[in-house]
């Protein structure tokens, strides 16, 4: 049995095998692999009962749950009106110099993806960036430079 096949069956051992548990179980596979692979795909419709179609169109509606690899740390940027007025495009700008990569890539060693997200919830607080569950809130060009060089440094 393949590693993800297991992960989602100790998740269903776990959480159950009714269709509540499928968002956690998404959630879980996206935590330990960092994204829903069609393998993984297949086997929670299989654990759960369900189509694979119907796990797919739950997997690919949410934002957060990724179904292409993406990198290790995967930087959200804010991109709703508010972090656009405060400067998010030179926050993007900033780290796809950093990181060599452009909107919706991942770095070639595969430890940073760099997306947007509709909303983080923090306008209040903007510019906004997310880097997995850690929110970065009022970041500038030399915060966040001083955020990736700390990301890059753990390894």
């Amino acid at each position: 049995m393949s590693k993800v096949k297991e992960l989602v069956k100790e998740q269903a051992d776990k959480l159950g095998r009714q269709r509540t548990s499928l968002m956690p179980i998404l959630q879980a596979v996206v935590s330990a692999e960092h994204y829903i692979s069609e393998e993984a795909m297949e086997a929670i419709a299989e654990e759960l009962d369900l189509s694979t179609a119907d796990v797919f169109g739950t997997a690919s509606f949410y934002t957060f749950l990724d179904t292409v690899p993406r990198g290790k740390y995967i930087i959200r940027v804010c991109k709703t009106i508010t972090c656009h007025m405060k400067g998010k495009d030179e926050i993007i700008r900033t780290i796809e110099g950093m990181l060599k990569i452009k909107l919706g890539e991942t770095t070639t060693d595969k430890r940073f993806s760099l997306l947007q997200a509709n909303c983080l919830g923090w306008c209040h607080k903007g510019p906004v960036m997310l880097i997995n569950d850690e929110v970065y809130p009022e970041v500038t060009p030399e915060k966040v430079t001083e955020i990736i060089n700390q990301y890059l440094k753990k390894g």
